[in-house]
């Protein structure tokens, strides 16, 4: 195993942890496709894996390196985000109460009212930017509270600290997604959170090309084991080569993330500028009502923003069809930039305004990027 120093950065540890000597000689590690292990001639496991679902090499070297990253005890891995997260959710008991914010990813929220109520998993959607409605949630007695922050889509930006001392006080967990943020920018076990839910089909991945989920956990947690259990009983897991895929994607994850937001930062102040836009969502914003706690509790402020085109729905759709070089693409994290008319693919029932438009920015030029939302506007 390589060495990283708990004094080495970032981007060192996203390159060495997790690797492991190759009897070859390759510096690229080999791909572990077999659904199972061999044993000895004593019956013993000669590694430890004995079955493709409960364990593999590609898949314990990036749980590896995500906890690492995340600065947690353990990390799970699972073949979606949303596997991840209804994991996290499962662990629970029918009965059980959580807070969930009102602003998240359409996938998140379906999932709690829908298959999970099924089951009997209580749900209290709650604006944990209101006192008033935090106080009232926690008054209810939450198993636990799951926070997104900057949310999905209106990048609104919740105090992980301040939570999670509710939680602590209430003897609640606190489980963050942290997809848009990665623990390059933003590591929320540092503030109080107990579990870190990332889907890694985005920036861990970052070349819109596999999916993933991962659930990292701080020590000695009582859930943890249970969601291990999850992973292996139900079997939501990656493929070695999807987990192989996403820890190539992880060593360069902390240059492009970094990269992305730089320009995401450019692209909002042009529109936060613009007459046609009515509003812009961007924490990195001076002005953004998210802009203090985000530069308090997060070394960046990401590369995803939406803003809001004057003239309605109609303004929305007329803009996304006058795109040339922003992708018309749901999803986000990759080297491409993608604009989304949100309320169009979550649908009629959504809490979406009906003129927001989504952008995940990649790594194209930023003048041409803005180019492109000039000749859209104009």
């Amino acid at each position: 195993m390589s060495q990283t120093g708990p004094s080495r950065r970032i981007e060192t540890r996203s390159v060495h942890v997790g690797r492991t000597a190759d009897p070859s000689g390759a510096v690229a590690p080999a791909i572990h496709l077999s659904t199972t292990f061999e044993r000895d001639d004593s019956g013993e496991l000669r590694s430890g894996f004995i079955y493709g679902r409960s364990g593999n090499p590609d898949r314990v070297a990036l749980e590896t390196v995500v906890a690492d990253l995340e600065g947690g005890a353990e990390c799970i891995a699972f073949g979606s985000g949303t596997a991840a997260i209804h994991s996290v959710l499962y662990a629970l008991a029918p009965g059980d109460l959580v807070l969930a914010p009102r602003d998240a990813y359409h996938g998140t929220m379906h999932l709690l009212s829908t298959a999970l109520a099924r089951w009997g998993l209580r749900t209290r959607f709650t604006d944990f930017l209101c006192p008033d409605d935090v106080d009232a949630g926690f008054a209810a007695h939450p198993a636990l509270a799951l926070v997104e922050t900057p949310s999905n889509p209106m990048l609104r930006v919740t105090d992980i600290g301040a939570v999670a001392a509710r939680c602590r006080a209430s003897g609640a967990l606190l489980a963050v997604d942290n997809t848009w943020m990665t623990p390059v920018l933003q590591r929320p076990l540092e503030h109080g959170a107990d579990l870190v839910v990332h889907s890694t089909t985005k920036y861990f991945g970052g070349h819109s090309d596999v999916t993933g989920g991962t659930v990292v956990a701080r020590r000695d947690l009582a859930i943890t084991e249970r969601i291990r259990a999850i992973q292996t009983d139900t079997g939501p897991v990656p493929s070695p080569f999807d987990a192989w895929l996403l820890r190539r994607g992880v060593k360069t994850l902390p240059l492009r993330i970094r990269a992305q937001s730089k320009r995401a930062a450019a692209l909002a102040g042009f529109l936060a500028a613009h007459p046609r836009i009515a509003e812009t969502f961007y924490p990195g914003l001076s002005d953004d009502p998210g802009h203090a706690i985000q530069s308090r509790q997060a070394d960046g402020f990401g590369a995803m923003l939406s803003f809001r085109v004057r003239g309605g729905e109609g303004g929305a759709r007329r803009f996304m069809s006058r795109l040339r070089l922003l992708v018309r693409a749901t999803s986000l994290g990759g080297v491409e930039t993608l604009a989304e008319h949100r309320f169009a693919v979550e649908g009629p029932t959504s809490p979406t305004p009906r003129d927001l438009i989504r952008v995940s920015v990649g790594l194209e030029h930023p003048a041409d990027l803005i180019a492109d939302l000039e000749q859209a506007l104009a």
